[in-house]
């Protein structure tokens, strides 16, 4: 990764948010380039809060929620902050780890990659823990999220053709950070093992003590190691630690493909995609030595997709890049 001269807030474009550092880490890891950071006048310590840098044509500001402070309401915080400091910015990626919900429709694996996209009533994503009890005692969730910009919208249809064609540059991606830091990698994760949704952890920091005869036979998968899968997620304030209780408000909702924390804060905020690495299974198995690589995965994945969208025209003193075709451009932000 090189690095090149300051620019201007004005000349970013998108914003990319992290709840970990971990998954900080990776999202700096996926820079081309990386930029000096921009004092800030009124408030000097807020330079510190952004990465600044290049993916392909586009500047990239990253950022990460303060220390201790997960959840939609400090997502909205951050993001708010981050629209008022560099005005230019067109859409947003929430970019981090997440609980997968496997099931006989999505083969999901830790180490897959989740992204919103619009499905049945919803936007992409849904706050599961906010609504009002219905008369049988069913939760009726109220309210609306945004669904992601026509151009994020656009650039994921693209990338799932390459996928289909295995033109996909993420395990390039994955490969090049691995590299560089071998403890994000494939085998640094462990053994994916899922357990019945109703079977409790055993205890300990691990499941060695967990019953071999409550583990879900799965067959190998052949193709790519990571896959990337498109639908609802399903955002709150609580951290989702029950096998059962998972597939119960997946099946209320119509089928969702990951839990999380941060994304509902946004999508009403900033024009945004969300985009999760599947870290656990949103069960009482969690651990976190599969963490750093469900980071990764999602980080690679949003530079794949951020490399299909077309940018604005870019200052890179010391790198010769490419005009955007403005035909190209206008026909992604406004498709058909």
């Amino acid at each position: 990764m090189s690095r090149q001269q300051r620019l201007k807030a004005r000349d970013y474009t998108v914003g990319w948010i992290c709840a970990l550092p971990i998954e900080l880490a990776a999202a700096q890891e996926m820079l081309d380039e990386q930029h000096e950071a921009i004092p800030d006048k009124l408030d000097p310590s807020y330079a510190s809060l952004y990465t600044l840098g290049r993916i392909g044509v586009h500047n990239v500001v990253i950022t990460c929620l303060p220390a201790g402070n997960t959840g939609t309401q400090s997502a909205a915080t951050v993001a708010a902050r981050m629209k008022s400091r560099f005005t230019s910015i067109r859409f947003g990626l929430m970019v981090g780890i997440g609980g997968g919900v496997p099931s006989v429709e999505f083969d999901i694996r830790l180490g897959d990659v989740v992204v919103s996209q619009p499905y049945q009533q919803h936007g992409g994503v849904v706050q599961w823990d906010f609504g009002k009890s219905g008369p049988d005692g069913e939760t009726i969730r109220t309210g609306w999220l945004n669904a992601p910009p026509p151009a994020l919208l656009s650039a994921i249809v693209e990338q799932r053709a390459q996928h289909v064609r295995r033109h996909s540059d993420l395990e390039r991606h994955l490969r090049g950070l691995f590299k560089r830091l071998p403890h994000f990698s494939r085998e640094a994760a462990g053994p994916d093992v899922l357990f019945e949704a109703s079977y409790r952890h055993a205890g300990g920091p691990t499941c060695d003590l967990c019953a071999n005869a409550s583990k879900v036979w799965r067959p190998g998968r052949s193709g790519p190691g990571v896959a990337v899968h498109y639908g609802t997620i399903a955002s709150g304030n609580q951290v989702m630690r029950d096998g059962v209780r998972r597939d119960q408000i997946s099946k209320e909702l119509g089928g969702v493909m990951c839990f999380e924390m941060e994304a509902a804060g946004l999508m009403n905020e900033l024009p945004c995609l969300v985009i999760r690495g599947i870290c656990d299974y949103a069960d009482s198995h969690k651990n976190k030595r599969r963490q750093p690589y469900a980071a990764a995965t999602a980080a690679g994945c949003a530079k794949e997709i951020l490399s299909i969208i077309p940018g604005t025209i870019i200052r890179c003193p010391h790198v010769a890049v490419e005009k955007p075709d403005p035909i190209q451009t206008h026909a992604l932000l406004n498709p058909s």
